[in-house]
């Protein structure tokens, strides 16, 4: 995949510059030993001394699909996809990344198979957004090396706005609120807890709506921690509804956490475009939330 910039500021090294792109200084070694940084269209060496109006090129190696991980040809619902990323709409009860449960038929797995069916350039999936196996909605996914590191500086800086709904059991007080504590594994379990010698963690929220037994909030996550939204509303006292590991009421039939991955904010580091994407609420969603207005 060839990549070029234009030098629009005076620049101390090509390494320097390369580093401004996103480039490591493991990914500089490695395309310095290939040979494959031109400038103004020639092989250069990598002191080479950069003016303003030149431009540098890089050629990014394919990158090979693992053998160690099987191909699906499940089903995918892609919002978008480009040379850079792809969004997928995931269903609640698909793994993201293959593990010991399951280690054939995850979103991972269906999406080598798609790549490969289509002989993409790269073939490894760089998945950024991570979400539960029963939580639905957004993953974001960069198609190679670079765009996984652009889009993990993205993320560091707090420049990935996620937004999440969330039903949660009883009945919330405040209509706004942040929930900040830090989160610790459980030693005795798989769940977060609460505890000082925690990580930091700030889930803020808005109520969109009270149910008779229930609030549906929306959600923004301002850290990534594991379970954090699980574990932040059974902190005080609001587990999710369905969400057995948290200890969340099983209301109007509900089979697993009712957490959605509803929206996705960034600014595009390749071409410094708005990127926003949505998904609605799935039908069990749907039927769950019309279930409880009615038992009111």
């Amino acid at each position: 995949m060839k990549l070029s910039w234009p030098v629009t500021a005076p620049v101390t090294s090509l390494k320097r510059f390369l580093s401004q792109q996103g480039i490591s200084h493991r990914g500089f070694s490695d395309l310095k030993h290939r040979g494959i940084i031109w400038v103004n269209g020639q092989n250069v060496a990598p002191d080479v001394q950069l003016a303003v109006g030149d431009e540098v090129t890089v050629i990014l190696p394919p990158e090979l699909a693992d053998p160690a991980v099987a191909s699906s040809s499940g089903p995918l619902h892609v919002l978008f996809s480009n040379r850079d990323w792809v969004i997928v709409d995931k269903p609640a009860g698909l793994n993201v990344v293959p593990g010991p449960a399951n280690r054939k038929d995850t979103l991972v797995n269906r999406l080598k198979g798609a790549w490969q069916a289509e002989n993409a350039e790269n073939q490894v999936p760089h998945i950024l957004t991570r979400l539960d196996r029963f939580t639905s909605g957004l993953v974001w996914v960069a198609r190679h090396r670079l765009a996984n590191s652009l889009a993990s500086q993205l993320q560091a800086a707090k420049q990935v706005d996620k937004r999440y709904l969330a039903l949660v059991s009883g009945q919330l007080t405040d209509d706004h609120d942040m929930i900040d504590a830090p989160l610790a594994p459980d030693p005795a379990g798989y769940n977060q807890l609460v505890s000082p010698a925690g990580k930091p963690a700030r889930t803020e929220y808005w109520v969109e709506e009270r149910l008779p037994q229930a609030t549906l909030v929306r959600v923004q996550l301002h850290t990534g921690r594991t379970h954090q939204i699980r574990a932040h509303f059974a902190s005080i006292g609001h587990p999710l509804v369905g969400d057995q590991l948290y200890d969340g009421p099983l209301l109007a039939g509900a089979t697993h956490q009712a957490l959605h991955a509803a929206s996705l904010t960034f600014t595009d580091p390749f071409t410094q475009e708005p990127r926003q994407f949505t998904s609605s609420l799935p039908a069990d969603w749907q039927t769950l939330l019309q279930t409880l207005r009615v038992q009111g």
